[in-house]
């Protein structure tokens, strides 16, 4: 019953009491029927019946308490059960009748009811000790001893001192009859029970064999039932892993494919090796389960074995893909490093290591043309020339993209360049894709460890400083680091770096300078100027900041902090005058401009017809339908676009066509050159004149003369900017300088510029 399915012991239980109380209950009375007393007895039939009940239940319990998985639960059944036959017997005893005085001696009594307990609590123990596989030969005996200590002990303790029997009551020949129909009908009723049990039990073994067959045929890994070193079930998974028959498999000898089984811990996972013919190893992964195994009968050994070729192949790829480019094969940065940190670590060997940094020129091109796939395809050939014409100690690498880094161990500098011709004609060799041949240009820089660095993230960033300048050469494709040539990069590094400061520290400030109408000095509004001057006073200027901010990327939350500040300071302006911003190229090609500028606006409360956004004709003509649509979304705002440094670019006419600007401003170039020469006044004639044809307002920049202002004002110029009406200040002021003023207060003065309008 402790084994039984928890679904089948309860049938367990009312077969084995049924069979265990009727049996005890028909040796009692079989004895009792031999029992000749020397007088006619009698038996009760109520007491007997009840006798038979007691032996029954008393049975189920024991057997339902002594099957439970507590502790000293076999003991305690077994004691109850010796109880029950002592309690089945004495009312036995009690339905015996006889025309005799009966006397009872206790200690018989005591002493039959103590051999049956122990003798019951002891059979139980043994039973539980010997398991589901051990012998119950010991536990029986015990329990039969038990039975019969009692009989024989209980029946030693009653004397019968006999008298005359009454008339009508049965006779001892009939009562013996009557018992023995009793004791054969109750003997029908044990062996029906067994009948039945067997039935069950044979049941129960074909239903535990059908699941063990469906659990090791429904597992994908290979599956192994073992005792004694006899396999007695496998699947047809573990037949396919070790190539056998799956008949031939029963009853074989796991060693012969598992020699170290028995090191096999259980419960645990353990990685081992099949044994197959021919010598094949074939690594698994096998758990062990222990089913069974008490008393002198082997256990049970359930083998789950799982093929380990497909996974150890996959981590073996995996491995390989973390150190390996997976596109040419070549090792990849991770290797790279690695070797790079070995060969750097001791400082005190003779040998002296070379990095060369090298990339592809023209290889965008290839993409452009022929497509990436062709591009990859390219990449591919030129990794296995680049492998193949390394020598011994050479080594090569592919960063990503067409990088590539080579490392090999020198005795002197130029050791190197030796490498660096090799892998230089393996790339510009011509390849064939098929539907072309293509080519690649290479330029390599060399730095040397540690002549030139001797921290590897150091030496990395030498190489990488060489081969940009071999990129820029015009007369060289090999580059040997230099000193000289990090610091300008570095100096740009440390000025990006110092910007990011700048825009967290809120080291920007604004500077307005003033613009005013040429014919009558009126201001007209304030070209917006940015200015950063760090926490030392350093002023930086724009000149050198801005390109940096545009190559960092830097220029987007810089122009938006410049768009929003001056937003909000003209919205508090008493007077409504037009505030200039000028936008960068890498701010009017981002799409989201537009939604930006709205914003601002809607947030600053500034009218959008005085907000003014400068562009330059370059910005333009890098994506002219694209800027275009954005300008176009800009002046749906109500924002004015004003094309910012005119002459100095391409001047084309079709870009003014393009796009209806609401302003050209003149490029303070013009102003500086006005008094060299007859040619800058007829170029300013001329823009003047193009922009009243096409009724463009023109604004000419840097106007720093009286007499540049003089000539500005008799073209028909529309408005001025420059030093002569105010320098940029901190803050707006409407104040023209007085020399300015002078223009506007009917002061005479002769001018340099009448002269070269005569002349012109």
């Amino acid at each position: 019953m402790r084994f039984a399915e928890k679904g089948g012991r309860l049938a367990w239980a009312f077969m084995g009491a049924i069979a265990t109380g009727a049996t005890i209950w028909c040796t009692h009375f079989v004895a009792m029927i031999a029992y000749q007393p020397g007088v006619d007895v009698t038996y009760e039939p109520g007491l007997t019946g009840v006798s038979l009940g007691i032996a029954i239940c008393g049975s189920a319990l024991a057997l339902w308490f002594g099957s439970r998985q507590m502790r000293f639960a076999a003991p305690i059944g077994g004691v109850l059960f010796g109880l029950a036959v002592t309690l089945m017997h004495y009312i036995g005893m009690k339905a015996f009748a006889a025309e005799a005085v009966i006397h009872w001696s206790p200690e018989y009594v005591a002493a039959s009811i103590i051999g049956a307990v122990v003798f019951g609590g002891l059979a139980f123990e043994v039973a539980r000790r010997a398991g589901r596989s051990g012998s119950t030969r010991p536990a029986a005996l015990l329990m039969v001893g038990g039975i019969v200590t009692l009989h024989f002990t209980g029946m030693a303790a009653m004397i019968v001192i006999p008298f005359a029997p009454n008339v009508g009551d049965i006779t001892g020949q009939e009562a013996n009859l009557v018992m023995a129909f009793a004791v054969a009908g109750v003997g029908l009723l044990v062996l029906g029970t067994g009948v039945s049990s067997h039935a069950l039990d044979l049941q129960s073994r074909a239903q535990a064999r059908q699941r063990l067959a469906h659990l090791v045929e429904g597992s994908v890994d290979g599956m192994v039932v073992e005792q004694g070193g006899v396999i007695l079930a496998a699947n047809a998974a573990f037949a396919d892993l070790v190539g056998a028959d799956h008949e031939a498999l029963i009853g074989g000898d796991l060693s012969k494919w598992l020699p170290e089984r028995n090191q096999l811990g259980v419960g645990v996972l353990t990685q081992s090796a099949l044994h197959l013919d021919e010598g094949r190893l074939v690594p698994v992964e096998v758990a062990v389960r222990r089913d069974g195994g008490e008393a002198n009968t082997a256990p049970l050994m359930i083998y789950a074995v799982r093929d380990l070729r497909a996974r150890l192949a996959q981590e073996r790829r995996i491995a390989h893909l973390a150190r390996n480019d997976s596109l040419t094969g070549l090792p990849n940065r991770t290797s790279f490093l690695e070797l790079l940190t070995k060969q750097t670590a001791d400082a005190g060997v003779a040998h002296k290591v070379a990095l060369l940094a090298i990339d592809l020129d023209r290889f965008k091109e290839v993409n452009d043309i022929h497509g990436h796939a062709a591009g990859d395809q390219l990449l591919v050939r030129i990794g296995e020339r680049m492998k193949a014409c390394l020598k011994p100690g050479e080594f090569i690498a592919r960063l990503g993209g067409d990088e590539f880094v080579a490392v090999m161990q020198i005795t002197q500098r130029e050791d190197a360049l030796g490498l660096a011709d090799r892998l230089r004609v393996a790339i510009t060799e011509p390849v064939d894709l098929g539907h072309a041949d293509v080519m690649c240009g290479a330029s390599v820089g060399i730095a040397i460890w540690p002549d030139d660095a001797t921290e590897p993230s150091a030496l990395i960033n030498d190489a990488d400083l060489a081969m940009y300048r071999a990129k820029a050469s015009l007369t060289t494709d090999v580059c040997f680091y230099e000193e000289e040539m990090d610091k300008a990069v570095r100096e740009r590094r440390r000025l990006v770096q110092q910007l990011r400061e700048a825009l967290d520290q809120d080291q920007f400030s604004l500077n307005w300078q003033v613009q005013a109408s040429a014919e009558t000095g009126e201001v007209t509004g304030y070209e917006v100027l940015l200015r950063w001057i760090q926490p030392d006073g350093t002023f930086v200027s724009p000149a050198e900041f801005i390109p940096l901010a545009e190559e960092s990327g830097l220029i987007l939350p810089i122009g938006e902090w410049v768009l929003r500040k001056a937003c909000a300071e003209a919205a508090l302006w008493e007077a409504p005058y037009k505030i200039a911003v000028n936008l960068s190229p890498i701010q009017l090609g981002h799409v989201d401009l537009p939604r930006l500028v709205h914003q601002i606006l809607m947030e600053t409360g500034l009218a959008p017809h005085r907000l003014e956004l400068e562009i330059t004709e370059t910005a333009m003509i890098a994506d002219l339908d694209r800027t275009t649509h954005i300008l176009r979304q800009l002046k749906l705002l109500g924002v004015s676009i004003a094309m910012d440094d005119f002459g100095t670019g391409y001047s084309s006419l079709s870009t003014l066509r393009a796009f209806p600007f609401d302003k050209i401003k003149l490029d303070r170039s013009f102003m500086s050159e006005l008094d060299g020469g007859p040619q800058s006044a007829a170029i300013i004639r001329a823009v003047l004149a193009l922009g009243e044809s096409l009724d463009i307002p023109v604004l000419a920049e840097g106007v720093e003369t009286l007499e540049q202002l003089s000539f500005l004002r008799d073209q028909g110029c529309d408005e001025v900017q420059g030093y002569l009406l105010g320098r940029p200040k901190p803050v707006a002021d409407s104040q023209l300088q007085d020399e300015a003023l002078t223009m506007w207060n009917g002061e005479k003065i002769v001018f340099i510029a009448e002269a070269a309008s005569e002349a012109a």
